[in-house]
């Protein structure tokens, strides 16, 4: 299959923490757009100024809020600023959006529960400038209060000695029986103690933190070849293989803005902080450090 262009051109924020990630995007142009494409993770767009358009299965969705199952192809257009809001299909959370709102569908649109109610937030979180812990932390409040979403109990010793050891490996290999053992349980044991207290598999865990680590080395300055290496992927071309299946966009569309920027977000307020920008960019686009 031919290369296909994805004309979308912004700037904005990500946060990625286990299972999934929030965008805050800023078009810099009067529209942006996406030609048909499909990514792994569950999508959710908020409209926090302006408005947007999914194409899927022969069908159109508008704001203020719509959701894109997994791996279900559709396009994108989009005015202003949107919210994206990335969850593992495999998590506790995924499988609520899949059974809850997206019913057996491709897509959905919002119009009540917890997602729509977090409109509210996002906008105030774009208005404020708010700082990529405070969009991290609200992204994590959404997702806690999706209807199975775990409530923040702590997890099991065990578990959490399986945790304690991927994110303490994530420059090498993490493998499930490594974990097991430190655990003192069996494979099996282990995989399901694992899903029943994360709401993911252990591999899907162990992914979704190798992706935290690359996008917070790259936004702090790393190219993204040493971005890859850090978070343990074979090279920066394995790191934008799985940044495009999760995401829908190769890890080389983005372009860290390296100095402070200063972006207006009110008549009176500016908010300085690092950010992405986001340019046309293809698949086989050249995965060079900006």
């Amino acid at each position: 299959m031919k290369d296909k262009i994805i004309a979308l051109v912004g700037r904005g924020q990500i946060v990625v923490w286990e299972g999934a990630a929030l965008w805050l995007l800023e078009g810099t142009q009067d529209r942006a757009e996406l030609r048909p494409h499909s990514h792994h993770a569950i999508q959710v767009t908020f409209a926090l100024k302006g408005d947007f358009k999914i194409g899927v299965a022969g069908e159109d969705l508008s704001g203020p809020v719509a959701a894109v199952d997994a791996d279900a192809s559709h396009t994108f257009e989009a005015t202003g600023v949107a919210a994206f809001l990335f969850v593992a299909p495999e998590s506790a959370a995924g499988r609520a959006l899949q059974q809850g709102i997206l019913a057996g569908r491709h897509a959905a649109s919002v119009t009540t529960g917890p997602l729509a109610s977090a409109l509210g937030g996002l906008r105030n979180c774009y208005e404020g400038g708010a700082s990529g812990a405070e969009i991290r932390q609200l992204g994590q409040d959404i997702v806690d209060a999706l209807p199975t979403a775990d409530e923040g109990s702590l997890p099991d010793p065990r578990v959490q000695a399986m945790i304690d050891y991927a994110r303490n490996h994530l420059d090498g290999s993490i493998t499930l029986p490594t974990a097991a053992r430190l655990a003192q349980l069996s494979d099996d044991r282990a995989r399901h103690l694992f899903v029943k207290h994360t709401g993911l598999p252990f591999k899907t865990f162990v992914l979704w933190l190798r992706l935290e680590r690359a996008v917070a080395k790259y936004a702090g300055g790393s190219s993204l070849t040493e971005a890859a290496h850090d978070a343990g992927f074979a090279d920066s071309a394995h790191l934008s293989r799985t940044f495009r299946r999760t995401f829908g966009l190769p890890a080389a569309a983005l372009r860290l803005v390296q100095a402070l920027a200063t972006i207006p977000v009110t008549a009176n307020r500016t908010h300085e902080g690092r950010y992405f920008h986001f340019q046309r960019a293809t698949a086989a686009m050249p995965e060079t450090a900006a």
